[in-house]
């Protein structure tokens, strides 16, 4: 059983967060402003600078969006305050991206380039230093949006596991397979 929803979560300097009669919760802050509905059935409170989640009873649906609604709110009060960042290492010989404001283009060793147009709320960088892998930072305030374009930006080249090329995460362990045995 998951205490999650428990947990009461801290607001910190300059974030402020508004809950209407509809159950919508904004929460401010300086990276911007995001924005969750949260069901009828959950409460939520707001007091000494603390936010708290209540259900109403034990049923097995309420317990799983009490946990919920606390992470999601969690996330954007993280968000606005602090912002996400994730970055993702292009391996293989010949890749290449490069920005042009909300347009990032890569050319991943397909016949043709690549053109991704990324939602305004996401920023991105593209870094590449000579003798090493092109690195995309990526950055946003939303915490489901940056991890939605990143999946999709991976999915576009997966790191295969004989080589390793492909789009990865910085830091991620890839599970390596050996090649075909010499025959003697």
């Amino acid at each position: 059983m998951s205490r999650i929803g428990y947990l009461p979560i801290s607001l910190p300097e300059g974030v402020s967060i508004d809950i209407d009669e509809n159950n919508l919760v904004v929460v401010k802050g300086p990276q911007g402003e995001l924005s969750q509905k949260v069901n009828k059935g959950i409460k939520v409170k707001v007091e000494d600078g603390q936010i708290s989640f209540e259900r109403p009873s034990e049923q097995r649906e309420h317990k799983a969006m009490h946990g919920l609604y606390r992470s999601l709110v969690n996330n954007m009060v993280i968000g606005v305050s602090q912002g996400y960042e994730i970055k993702q290492e292009l391996v293989g010989v010949g890749f290449r991206a490069e920005t042009k404001g909300q347009r990032l283009e890569m050319s991943l060793g397909y016949s043709h380039d690549i053109i991704l147009e990324l939602p305004p709320e996401v920023k991105v960088e593209a870094h590449t230093e000579r003798r090493a892998n092109p690195i995309l930072t990526l950055k946003s305030a939303d915490k489901q949006l940056i991890g939605h374009v990143a999946a999709k930006i991976r999915s576009l080249r997966p790191p295969e596991p004989y080589k390793g090329k492909g789009i990865k995460f910085v830091g991620e362990q890839l599970r390596r397979k050996a090649g075909k045995a010499a025959s003697v």
